[in-house]
């Protein structure tokens, strides 16, 4: 879900992998990375004293992504006799599916109606777009007054990077904040042939490992198994999606984008993959192909995905088979990755401040925060200690949810084969990354939006053929070049580096 910033499907494959056992987040400045106690907590919510019996009862509507579960009402009905005793409201959650959820969303805002919050993202339902569109409420006020559990748990980082002309209108889900793309192996063939992974970190690194594996094995087995949306790694911060190839270096000294076709990093990167597509290392229809089910089949040897902390476990306690990766690069932390998973009040709610005590609720009360995600103790699952679950038959079949939608992810119960550290591990991990020049920078695509959109059609038309090494780089990327230029690059670029500038003078 990509050189990282914004591989949306790859993204999204990886957070609903750690959707219950996996994710995470971290913190810096100071913050332990560990919430406050649910006791703490709640004595910091507001409406949690005696002053809540002066407020009026009421209904919050909230939409959440994720496939609906059939015990979403049983579970509900727990939560609302927790929360009434909170804050004298009752919540109304209506689940849409992945593929549904951004259209749904966008007719049910077009129509009006009063929601109160709802699920918004960098992938889904775009949190950007609808800001310049007024469709959330500015919550920087609301945060002060309703949330400062928030404020005081979260990590900095999240409300600067999501920032728009220094407003926020979401409050992100407290999980892992940096990427970092590494590549997967299936232990079984580094086993098999002696494989020294340890030292794979670029495209070219992968080399002998593919070679051993096409010569050694059958023709069923892919050597790198990729979809259609695989691109090599490269050192840029990208503007849009990484199909469009505009991009910052990474190291970048003048703050400026680039076109990313026009980089010796990319000419180098586009010639080792065309030689490894000629060498039968991919499958012949990688550039077409929506997804791939090596995880299932077993018959691959790498792959590439977005990583955490301990990450290696779930996907191998996933595919049934012992999975080891190698990092690409460093974690780094994007304006995209701090929005990867966030909550927004909509601005036709007739309920913006308990909307706000509910989410500074969900993202510092324990007990409300296990219930959203686990359901219900002696039902969806039993505790093993007091922070350690497993989950019974009904959550798998009835309740199976998204925990990296839904608030808080420190205060969640772990599973038996998670590691006692798992959340200091992902505070480390957040703590070691670096930032990406562009981090908290939100693009305005409205001066130049004919001309994204033309450009993003010339993607679509010429990218995944050419970063999956379908075709000949020489040949292809002067064509795709002319394209992206007459559909209007150049001027996307201008617009995108005049407003980065701007953004800069008060973002030294």
């Amino acid at each position: 879900m990509t050189r990282t910033k914004k591989t949306y499907p790859i993204a999204m494959a990886a957070l609903l992998l750690s959707s219950v056992a996996l994710a995470g987040c971290g913190t810096d400045s100071g913050k332990s990375g560990t919430p406050a106690s649910t006791s703490e907590a709640s004595a910091k919510a507001p409406g949690n004293d005696k002053d809540k019996d002066k407020l009026d009862p009421v209904k919050l509507k909230m939409y959440v992504i994720g496939a609906p579960q059939g015990d979403m009402k049983m579970v509900q009905e727990e939560m609302n006799k927790y929360i009434k005793e909170k804050i004298h409201a009752e919540i109304d959650i209506t689940q849409i599916d992945y593929g549904d959820y951004t259209k749904r969303m966008q007719v049910i805002t077009a129509s009006g109606e009063n929601y109160d919050i709802a699920f918004t993202s960098s992938w889904a339902f775009d949190y950007r777009q609808n800001v310049a569109k007024g469709v959330f409420l500015p919550l920087n006020e609301l945060l002060d007054k309703y949330g400062q559990g928030i404020k005081d748990t979260l990590d900095p980082r999240f409300l600067a990077g999501t920032k728009v002309n220094g407003k926020n209108y979401a409050i992100p889900v407290n999980k892992e904040l940096a990427q970092q793309f590494v590549w997967r192996f299936n232990k079984k063939y580094v086993d098999k042939y002696n494989l020294d992974t340890t030292k794979v970190r670029t495209l070219e690194d992968l080399e002998p490992l593919l070679k051993k594996v096409k010569e050694s094995e059958s023709k069923d087995i892919i050597p790198l198994a990729v979809p259609k949306g695989f691109k090599a790694y490269l050192p840029f911060d990208y503007l849009f999606d990484d199909n469009i190839p505009i991009g910052m270096a990474m190291n970048t000294k003048d703050f400026k984008f680039v076109n990313m076709l026009e980089t010796p990093e990319m000419k180098s990167s586009l010639k080792t993959i065309r030689g490894y597509y000629q060498k039968g290392y991919l499958r012949e229809d990688v550039a077409t192909l929506e997804g791939i089910d090596n995880m299932k089949t077993g018959k691959w040897l790498v792959d590439r995905e977005i990583t955490q902390p301990y990450a290696e476990k779930g996907w191998s306690r996933s595919a049934g088979y012992e999975i080891v990766t190698s990092a690409m690069h460093e974690p780094i932390i994007y304006t995209g990755s701090a929005a990867g998973s966030m909550h927004a009040i909509s601005a036709n709610s007739k309920n913006p401040e308990r909307a706000m005590m509910f989410l500074n609720l969900l993202n510092t009360d324990k007990k409300l925060r296990n219930m959203i995600q686990s359901g219900i103790e002696g039902v969806h699952y039993k505790k093993l200690s007091e922070n350690v679950i497993e989950d019974l038959p009904a959550m798998k079949e009835r309740y199976a949810m998204p925990g990296f939608a839904l608030g808080n992810m420190f205060l969640t119960y772990l599973h038996a084969d998670e590691p006692a550290d798992k959340w200091d591990a992902f505070s480390k991990f957040n703590k070691s990354a670096v930032v990406a020049p562009t981090f908290g920078f939100n693009f305005d695509p409205t001066p130049v939006k004919t001309e994204v959109a033309n450009i993003t059609n010339v993607a679509k038309e010429f990218m995944p053929a050419i970063y999956t090494g379908s075709v000949d780089p020489d040949a292809y990327v002067g064509k795709a070049m002319e394209k992206l230029k007459s559909a209007g690059m150049d001027k996307v670029i201008q617009e995108a580096q005049r407003q980065f500038d701007e953004w800069k003078k008060s973002n030294p």
